[in-house]
Formats: structure tokens, sequence, C-alpha cells
């Protein structure tokens, strides 16, 4: 009977070691997925505070609680069960989906590039609506919630490219666990970033001069640190955006792009060893920014062109 109970025990600790270590896999697997989605979570950061701008003090908090409910039901309800099935039905088809997520980065990174040399701005659907302070609010809300839904979809299928070769259930949990942690991370950011006046406001009320000088500071300092988080946004969009076309473009067949820059990134790892993996990385990064730069600006002069010509026919 007691050789019966301590194998059984042996059995259970077994197991217990063999769950822990398959927690530690998927953990590992999320943050490597996570990691690569980071050009677009910095995006969704620096966009989504836009949508709270202009509402009473009292409902921006709210307001990002619903964004962020629904950014769940966006990652979980429609977008992971579309993108499993394709995982596991029709593998092909996530290399080319995957290449339109980084078609689209690159296009919203370069139409922010001719935002900023042009001064040309499009007028966005986070301006003021009428109607009352709730169907406002509603409609913000609205118009967020959609445009997280193309943020999200490319978040998930970035995680789910690189976590492509784990079974079917470990997909699931993993990216369940990314699209939490995510979730939690980008609206915990806006948030943040949304009462950082209120709290700078608060701190220069108090008797202390150090909590005003503070407080001073973060009043000055938000509006550089959006006009800082958007350039970073677009750095990234760009950089993700044609990385994701330059692994893509490799993976259907053309390589002569993708072993340009592999060449080039072993040629200055060989000529500078010391420094030869960040130069290698840097090299990588600006030629798949490049490329999305590229790629977004012949996508944006289309987009610029169609109307012009539509408006010239209606003529």
């Amino acid at each position: 009977m007691s050789g019966g109970l301590v194998a059984l025990l042996d059995d259970v600790a077994a197991l217990a070691k063999l769950a822990a270590a398959s927690i530690d896999d998927i953990g590992a697997a999320a943050g490597k997925a996570s990691t690569k989605a980071m050009g677009v979570v910095v995006d969704d950061t620096a966009v989504t505070p836009r949508y709270v701008d202009g509402f009473s003090a009292s409902r921006e908090l709210p307001m990002i609680k619903r964004i962020a409910v629904g950014s769940i039901r966006n990652k979980l309800v429609f977008i992971l069960p579309a993108i499993l099935l394709l995982s596991q039905f029709l593998p092909g088809l996530l290399t080319p989906l995957l290449m339109l997520g980084g078609l689209y980065l690159s296009y919203e990174g370069a139409e922010k590039v001719y935002e900023l040399i042009t001064g040309h701005h499009e007028e966005k659907a986070t301006a003021p609506v009428a109607g009352s302070a709730r169907e406002r609010e509603d409609s913000m809300v609205k118009g967020a919630i959609t445009t997280d839904f193309i943020l999200s979809a490319e978040i998930m299928v970035i995680s789910l490219n690189e976590v492509a070769d784990e079974p079917l259930v470990s997909r699931a949990i993993i990216l369940v666990v990314v699209a939490l942690a995510i979730t939690a991370l980008v609206y915990g950011v806006v948030a943040l970033i949304v009462k950082m006046d209120d709290i700078g406001l608060h701190l220069t009320e108090r008797n202390s001069a150090v909590s005003q000088a503070l407080g001073r500071g973060l009043v000055t300092g938000m509006p550089i640190v959006m006009k800082v988080l958007s350039t970073v946004g677009i750095a990234a969009m760009l950089w993700v955006g044609g990385h994701i076309l330059l692994v893509g473009i490799d993976e259907l067949g053309w390589h002569g792009l993708y072993d340009l820059v592999h060449h080039a990134e072993q040629a200055i790892a060989e000529a500078l060893p010391a420094m030869g993996g960040f130069l290698g990385w840097l090299v990588n990064t600006l030629a798949s920014a490049l490329l999305g730069l590229t790629v977004g600006a012949v996508v944006v002069a289309v987009m610029h062109l169609v109307p012009r010509k539509k408006a010239a026919a209606a003529h």
C-alpha cells in the first residue's frame, strides 16, 4: 500500500514538473511572440489617447476601460478563432496574410511621414461629433474599437507566426496570454499617459517645492512625450512592416532582397566583430525600415491619386 502511494506521489510530482515546464515554455513563447509585435503595440499606445481628448477628466478612465474591453473582445472572440482555424487548415495563407498586415503598417508609417513633410493631415475619426455627451462618447469608443481591431489583428497574426510550429492547444493558450498581456500593457500605459496631466496638476498644488517642480515638469513634459512616442511609433511601423515584407518575400520564393540584406549583415559583422551583433541588427532594421517606407510611399501615392482621378471624372 505504501509502495503504491509513493509511486502515485512520484507520478504526481513528475506531472507537476511537466506542467511547470509547459507553463515556462508557454510563458517564453508568449514573451517571444509579444516582442515581435511591439512595433504595432507602440502605435496602438500612441493612437488611443486621442480618442479621449476633449472629454471631461471623470470620463477618461471609463472610456479607456470600455475600449480595453472592446480590444479584448476583438482579440479573443473574433480574431483568435479565425487565425487559429487558418493556421490549422490553411497554413499557407498565413504568410500572405502577415504580409498584408506588413503592407498596412508600411502604408500607415509612410502616410504619417507624408503628413509630417507636407503638413497635410487627413480628417480623422477622432474629431468630436455632434450630439449629447453620451452619444459623442459612444461614437468615439466605437471608433477606437474599430481602429483597435485592425491593430489587434496585426498583433495576433504577428504573434501567431512566431508560434506556428506549436500544437494547436499550445498556440491557443499562448495567443490568449499574448492578447491579455498586450491589452493590459497598452491600455495601462494609455491610462497613465492620459492622467499624467492631472497627476502633475495635483502635485503643483502641494506645499512641497519638490512636488510642485515635479508637477510642472509633468504638465510641461507630457506633450513632448506624446510627440516622441508618435515618432517612435512611426519608425516602429516602418521597421516592423518592412521586416514582415522582407521575410515574407523570401518565404514566398524570391530570395534576392533578403540575401542582399543578410550578406550586408555578415559583411559588417566580419569587419567589426566587437560590435558585429548590434551593427548587423542595425543594418537589418534600417533596410527593413527603408523597404517599409518605399512600399508604403507607393501605396500612399496610389491612395492620394485615386481620389483625385475620381474628382476629376466627376467634373
